[in-house]
């Protein structure tokens, strides 16, 4: 027995242009793998209109309908069945004994540099580029020379395990020169170093700023002051719900919450880093702008969810989760004014796809350039978080030192990171 076969993933195109494709996952199940697979539907750029989830605890059968959000590039179908195949179990005896086979290697990190000429928008061209050809940015460094001029470091590590050949190398520096034309000055590849090592923490967060951005739950004064619709508002009227009368060996959890992009992913990453098994699950089409979904979950140890304590935590987590799944301020750094967001990540010691992606697009669409930027990581008491850092340019249209200003620049962040 070996890796799973080609039909353990299936993507049927939908009947009609616009009706949803649909994905099929018939393989043996693990904890987490409902996490695993909204996870790399997410990093394609797709949104998740409905469901089914069903497992004996061995064997799983999970039903996605997607649809490609209007901002990812071409989604390339046949690499997202490649990759949804790679977060499949193997079918090794080892597996029935709930012990990993072997541990996977991590994939190793380059260092691609990019040299050009500054322009409104040319850090999401470059990020967009790197979505299509599914390289993953893991740090990166970009700096503004005076002269106008930009260098750009990006760590990234490849989806397709291919960056190690020269064709491939080839083809990333081609495609970022397509894009960007004479504004393109030079591109590189090769391993990274020791430089990476450098840029693996954020360490000069002021304590106020830490406390802002971290913060277990979302103020009141923090909604009047960075939500500039009702979407933020209406996020607090999420609901979760546990029922243990319905089935005498599963917990049922009864999600209501405001639709969002990658709301399932935000459920089933906080499931997945809790040990939650999930046997059954289905969510409906948006209603009114609200999901609800039904959960059947069950312990490590394969019992219910009994103790008053643990049902509080697990709900008090998801709530937060469903309010406030990316954190989005602005603050000053000295002289200079800094966007930060910031997003929780798995156990696993993976980041939310797209962050980076989401951010950049919405600064380009708002007309503001990119000083300086950085990704690193935060600990808190108990968690681990990924920081977004973007030194804004001041020469734009806006006042950056204007408190409207800065919420239009909040909201409008928030609301890309978001889907709405």
């Amino acid at each position: 027995m070996g890796l799973p076969s080609d039909d353990a993933v299936v993507i049927q195109k939908g009947k009609v242009p616009g009706d949803p494709y649909v994905i099929t996952v018939n393989c043996h199940d693990k904890t987490g793998l409902g996490c695993d697979i909204c996870r790399t539907i997410l990093d394609f750029g797709l949104c998740i209109c409905k469901g089914d989830i069903t497992t004996d605890g061995r064997w799983c059968y999970i039903v996605l309908w997607v649809i490609p959000h209007a901002r990812s590039p071409a989604v390339r179908w046949p690499n997202l069945k490649e990759r949804l195949l790679s977060v499949c179990p193997s079918c090794s005896v080892s597996f029935y004994l709930n012990q990993p086979s072997s541990h996977s290697t991590p994939s190793p990190v380059y260092l691609l540099k990019y040299c050009g000429l500054d322009r409104k928008g040319v850090l999401h061209d470059v990020t967009q580029v790197l979505c299509y050809l599914e390289l993953t940015i893991q740090r990166v460094k970009v700096t503004t020379t005076p002269d106008g001029r930009i260098l750009d470091l990006f760590f990234i590590t490849d989806n397709l395990e291919l960056l190690h050949k020269k064709e491939r190398q080839d083809e990333t520096c081609a495609q970022l020169q397509a894009v960007l034309g004479e504004s393109c000055f030079s591109c590189e590849l090769q391993l990274a170093g020791s430089e990476y090592d450098n840029l693996q923490s954020i360490s000069s967060l002021s304590p106020a700023v830490a406390e802002e951005l971290f913060r277990y739950v979302l103020s009141d004064k923090e909604i009047r002051a960075q939500a500039l619709s009702s979407d933020v508002t209406k996020l607090k009227k999420s609901s979760v719900i546990v029922d243990n009368s319905l089935s005498p060996a599963h917990t049922l959890l009864q999600i209501n919450c405001v639709d969002h992009k990658g709301f399932l992913y935000d459920i089933l990453r906080t499931l997945k880093d809790y040990g939650i098994q999930i046997s059954f699950g289905r969510f409906s089409l948006v209603n009114n702008g609200h999901r609800e979904l039904d959960l059947f979950i069950r312990q490590k140890d394969g019992k219910k969810i009994l103790d008053p304590e643990k049902q509080e935590s697990l709900c008090s987590r998801l709530k937060v989760e469903m309010l406030h799944p990316l954190r989005v301020i602005i603050t000053n750094r000295g002289p200079d004014t800094e966007l930060l967001v910031a997003n929780p990540v798995e156990l696993s010691g993976k980041g939310r796809p797209r962050v980076f992606y989401d951010v950049t697009h919405a600064l380009k669409t708002l007309g503001i350039c990119i000083f300086l930027a950085e990704i690193g990581r935060h600990l808190t008491a108990d968690r681990e978080w990924e920081v977004y850092r973007f030194l804004l340019d001041e020469n734009c249209r806006f006042q950056l030192s204007n408190m409207v200003v800065r919420n239009q620049i909040v909201d409008k962040v928030r609301r890309t990171l978001m889907g709405w």
